[in-house]
């Protein structure tokens, strides 16, 4: 009998990633929606948890592109809500880093953007045709120094995309930070994301809360400062590895470890 067979019935939450665990960016994983339908089906509460820089129909369309079907899930909860949301609040226009795209959404969501003269700057990933860290470092330096605080709305280091390792938002906000900048984090593994989620779901305790994923820094670590019982899906951006043993110590968060590692939900 695998894990989920076995899964206790006290998890009426379920708290669900969605890259490196559903999809691969782009195909669903063999047995995800099988599995997400089947936990709807025993009475619980299906919410996906995503860092996706992007609003909740943008993800919920591009599901839809990949092929996962609409009854998979009660709802999605996206670190772009509370990013977008947080950047309207400000009041003046800002500053962008990521691709086009993802431009386009934030401006058709009302969030005012400029390209120079900023205080503020929103990060959603890296440009198409600048993938890696070192490519922005004369911009990073010049925004340090300057007190620009970058909003970061994807707080992912990397994902697979179709088997291949691309970089995120959280890769600059790490480079920034190590020059002194400052970085206001949006997404797992802060608390606001969970609370919206625990709110969609009538606010359950923790005990009745499973988190799945693949990020350390962001799944694992999320899930436990939240009092959440988690399985690690080893899977994903980790490729097989296993659960790191000093993790907890590492953390300060005492005995926790997830209470199972797997390859996926199938």
């Amino acid at each position: 009998m695998s894990v989920w067979d076995a899964l206790d019935r006290r998890y009426r939450l379920i708290l669900c990633d969605l890259w490196g665990v559903v999809h691969d960016g782009g195909h669903v994983f063999a047995g995800a929606a099988e599995r997400l339908r089947e936990w709807k089906g025993q009475g619980r509460t299906v919410i996906l948890i995503t860092n996706a820089p992007r609003p909740r129909e943008t993800v919920e369309r591009h599901l839809e592109r990949l092929g996962l079907p609409r009854d998979c899930w009660d709802d999605i909860v996206t670190s772009g809500e509370a990013g977008i949301a947080a950047l309207k609040a400000l009041g003046r226009p800002v500053g962008f880093l990521g691709t086009a795209s993802d431009r386009a959404v934030l401006d058709s969501r009302g969030v005012a953007i400029t390209g120079d003269g900023f205080t503020d700057l929103a990060c959603t990933g890296l440009e198409e045709d600048r993938p890696r860290v070192e490519d922005y470092r004369d911009e990073l330096e010049l925004w340090s120094s300057a007190g620009v605080r970058l909003h970061c709305l994807n707080p992912d280091r990397v994902v697979i995309h179709r088997g291949v390792a691309e970089l995120c938002a959280g890769a600059i906000a790490d480079a920034y930070e190590a020059l002194g900048g400052e970085v206001v984090w949006y997404g797992k593994p802060f608390p606001a994301i969970y609370q919206r989620a625990l709110q969609l779901a009538g606010n359950p305790p923790a005990a009745e809360v499973l988190a799945i994923g693949d990020g350390l820094q962001t799944d694992m670590l999320g899930a436990a400062r939240m009092g959440f019982d988690a399985v690690f899906v080893s899977g994903g951006i980790s490729k097989g590895e296993p659960f790191p043993s000093d993790f907890a110590e590492r953390h300060g968060l005492g005995e926790w470890r997830p209470i199972a590692v797997v390859d996926g939900l199938a």
